[in-house]
Order: structure tokens, then C-alpha cells, then sequence
């Protein structure tokens, strides 16, 4: 793995299965920022922020599918406990759906 200095590219690539490769380019524009050959490297952190945050609910289902519902909470809760800058890339309202639904369901 490539360190960058940012959370935002994880460049191990072939960690990732096809469905999650797929899933990331088919929400491509939700990481606009990024150039388009490194959409796919984005970091597990960076793509549940952003499904969770703009997604619609068939996006996060489907980002449920992909990562699995256990997986996805432990890389929220990961992120929200790193930093109050990190817990606060969330919508208040996002920030504290989610936790009351991993809470209940993914633990």
C-alpha cells in the first residue's frame, strides 16, 4: 500500500473485489474531486462518508450488500472516533441515524 499522507486514496487495489470496484465507478460522481483512473482507489473510509452522506437509501443499501453491514459500521465508527474534524464530515442528522442503526443492528 502507497501512503499518500491522506485518507482520501487507498492504493491497494487488489484488496478490492469487483463489486465494490464496480459499485465505486457507478457513484463516480459523488467523488468528482478525484481523477477519474483513481475513483476506484478511493478509501473505505472516504466511500462510506460519501454514500452516507449524499446517497440515496438504495445507495446505501446497496453499499450494505458490497461492503457488508457489519464491515461498513466498524469503518463509520472508525472514522467518527478518530478525530471531532473526521466526526464532523457528517451531517448531524446522518452522524446520528446511522449510529443508532449500527448500534442496533450491526453489533
Amino acid at each position: 500500500m502507497e501512503w499518500t499522507g491522506s485518507l482520501f486514496f487507498c492504493y491497494n487495489t487488489t484488496m478490492r473485489d469487483e463489486a465494490t470496484k464496480d459499485f465505486i465507478r457507478r457513484h463516480g460522481e459523488l467523488f468528482w474531486y478525484s481523477p477519474g483512473d483513481k475513483g476506484e482507489t478511493v478509501s473505505d473510509e472516504l466511500l462510506v462518508e460519501h454514500i452516507l452522506n449524499y446517497g440515496t437509501m438504495d445507495d446505501v443499501r446497496e453499499l450494505f450488500q458490497v461492503m457488508g453491514l457489519q464491515r461498513t459500521a466498524e469503518v463509520f465508527f472508525r472514522s467518527i472516533n478518530m478525530s471531532e474534524r473526521r466526526r464532523n464530515n457528517y451531517n448531524p442528522v446522518t452522524l446520528n441515524y446511522f449510529t443508532l442503526l449500527f448500534n442496533r443492528y450491526a453489533y
